[in-house]
């Protein structure tokens, strides 16, 4: 059982500046979303960050939400907050495989996530998971969004490289891997 196993927690990330972050959560299960909320709170404040909170109706909603938050507004990183308990149907499969693709295409294209979107079997599952208490998920999930936040951070300020750069005014300026660069 994976609540009697100890695993390995990475230090917490730190930041020279501040980091603000977006939780998005579905509160369908409202007591279950509350603890992943909770948790997750609690890990951006111990960093030293900030964060802003919406709901969506339902997990497939979270990746549309943080697209959308992510072309709109200045998030540094977001937390996708949520629970998918089985049913009688096939409708689980398609919540959890889609939801998790989504967040991975979004991250895949360079945004800083943490998935704390629980899918579990029934609600015992989910409650020791969402507890902060207990598996500590949601702040888990911020975990995940602050340490990408800081690589992100780490590896944004190089400048030297292969390839194009937008200059501002629409010229695109080629650098070589010594850092000359060419218009």
């Amino acid at each position: 059982m994976a609540g009697s196993e100890n695993h390995y927690v990475m230090p917490r990330a730190t930041f020279d500046r501040p980091v603000k972050i977006l939780i998005v959560v579905s509160p369908y299960y409202k007591d279950i979303a509350d603890n992943l909320v909770q948790g997750a709170k609690a890990e951006i404040e111990a960093s030293g960050g900030s964060w802003d909170l919406i709901e969506m109706p339902g997990a497939l909603e979270i990746p549309t939400a943080i697209g959308i938050s992510d072309r709109r507004s200045n998030f540094d990183g977001y937390v996708a907050l949520g629970c998918v308990i089985r049913g009688e149907t096939t409708h689980y499969e398609t919540v959890c495989n889609d939801s998790s693709r989504a967040l991975g295409l979004l991250g895949l294209q360079g945004l800083c996530i943490g998935n704390g979107i629980l899918t579990v079997e029934n609600r015992a599952q989910a409650e020791v998971r969402a507890d902060p208490a207990a598996q500590n998920k949601g702040g888990g999930a911020a975990a995940a969004a602050l340490h990408l936040v800081a690589l992100a951070r780490k590896w944004g300020a190089q400048t030297k490289g292969v390839g194009f750069k937008p200059t501002g005014a629409g010229t695109l300026i080629a650098t070589s891997t010594d850092g000359s660069t060419t218009a």
